[in-house]
């Protein structure tokens, strides 16, 4: 019979440290709150709805989370063994074991609370504790062993003798419990200490003076275990945790230019042979195709690019982009932009919930909003798709081979049928039938010697 897996995530801890209004866990590490990858770890090992304790104004967290999540709250912070006791009640009367862990340790992968939850089960432990090994430990509770190096006792750096302070294993306030032993352990549970709280580290103490078993799992990556509770710490998490992911990819094979200088996201998903320059940022659940090139300074959010297509300096959000398709520099496809196969879009180009069809060519300078380009369309310099009437926005339509000229205002809703022009500076408010050619301008007057009239009035009234 499958053991059940519960786990604990403490996130009701004081948020003074970060000086902001903004919940500690909420804070972001490579773009997403890092109480999301705890979660997102722990998901990857628990067989039960993890249970997130809360403190006053933890509702951000609990929008965020969702309904998948169970919650519990800590209205008073008095320590970790404190925050355990507010998720009793979902524990009582279960068998199985539960993670405990904090919702500010972003770099926890699922591999390694796996690993310490498949020593605690095979070792037949009651409790286990995971530790790291800090060449330079200061700040660190430590873990001491006795003479035949198990587990003996947690000492809190601020409690440790000059020689317990040489120790370089450090315990890393992420424990696998059995459940019916954290609950016996809790009971128990006092806080005889100058601050007042109860200390979850305690527990382990007195489960060892019951003779229950007590065991130490050690991680191989120490840097999994970091906390987050500075700003300081923020940015040297966002910078491993962008190293972890870069590297990834790189194994995977695609080109990195500058991997330190290459922000991508945990869940953007890229294919091999796709290259990418320094200052490119990918969001979201972005999808990046087979030998594309991402030239300098991209920001792409939730979006797919296809295969064999090239973007340079450019801002695309939650947009399509087919194969060999080029974009910018200096394009902005905001949402909604779906853009075909074999398209160009030029330098200054924006896109706005429209959808260009494969082989047109928008090069340059020219807003399309609320639109459909069909095939093989050209649209020159500076075309406006005019799609607001300052109550409701209108759709334009071009179908296919349609060839637009320079300077044309689009006011919609209008439809330019396929095979049609348009002249250079028409404005058209009318649909244009197919094979026609439509010139919506005044016509050019010429005054001859306007200039020299001028300049002899002016004279003139200056005598």
């Amino acid at each position: 019979m499958e053991n059940k897996i519960f786990a604990v995530i403490m996130a009701a801890g004081d948020d003074a440290r970060m000086k902001s209004s903004l919940p500690k866990v909420m804070h972001k590490i490579c773009g997403h709150p890092m109480i999301q990858y705890v979660v997102d770890s722990v998901l990857g090992v628990a067989n039960c709805q993890p249970i997130v304790i809360l403190g006053d104004g933890g509702e951000d967290i609990k929008k965020l989370l969702g309904s998948d999540i169970k919650y519990a709250y800590q209205h008073e912070c008095l320590g970790t063994g404190h925050a355990v006791m507010m998720a009793q009640h979902y524990l009582e009367n279960q068998t199985g074991y539960v993670l405990v862990l904090g919702g500010n340790i972003p770099l926890i992968t699922s591999k390694t609370l796996q690993a310490l939850v498949d020593y605690c089960i095979n070792g037949n432990y009651d409790a286990v504790a995971l530790s790291a090994l800090f060449e330079n430990p200061y700040g660190y509770g430590r873990i001491v062993r006795d003479i035949a190096g198990d587990f003996e006792r947690i000492v809190e750096h601020k409690d440790a003798t000059e020689e317990e302070k040489l120790i370089k294993e450090v315990n890393s306030s992420i424990y696998c419990f059995s459940i019916p032993e954290l609950l016996e352990g809790l009971s128990k549970l006092g806080n005889n200490n100058p601050q007042g709280e109860y200390y979850l580290t305690d527990v382990l103490g007195i489960l060892k003076s019951q003779g229950k078993k007590i065991g130490v799992y050690t991680v191989y990556d120490s840097t999994e275990i970091m906390g987050v509770n500075t700003r300081i710490q923020q940015a040297e998490a966002q910078k491993k945790l962008n190293r972890r992911i870069n590297f990834s990819h790189l194994e995977n094979g695609v080109t990195l230019m500058d991997p330190d200088n290459t922000y991508i996201g945990p869940y953007v998903k890229i294919e091999r042979d796709v290259i990418i320059y320094p200052g490119n940022v990918l969001e979201g659940h972005t999808t990046i195709g087979e030998g594309t090139i991402l030239y300098p300074n991209n920001r792409i959010v939730d979006s797919v690019i296809g295969k064999e297509t090239q973007v340079q300096s450019s801002v695309i959000l939650e947009s399509q982009i087919g194969n060999r398709t080029t974009v910018g520099p200096f394009a902005y496809l905001r949402p909604g932009s779906q853009i075909g196969n074999n398209v160009r879009i030029g330098d200054f180009v924006e896109v706005k919930n429209a959808k260009i069809d494969d082989g047109s060519k928008v090069s340059h300078l020219t807003y399309v909003g609320d639109g459909e380009i069909g095939k093989n369309v050209n649209i020159g310099c500076g075309v406006v798709f005019v799609n607001y009437d300052g109550k409701k926005k209108h759709r334009t339509i071009v179908e296919d081979n349609a060839f637009v000229g320079c300077n044309t205002n689009l006011v919609a809703p209008v439809r330019v049928k396929k095979d049609s022009y348009i002249a250079a500076g028409s404005t058209i408010t009318d649909d244009v039938p197919q094979y026609a050619l439509a010139i919506a301008r005044a016509r050019q007057i010429n005054k001859e010697n306007w200039v020299i009239k001028k300049h002899k009035n002016e004279m003139e009234e200056n005598q």
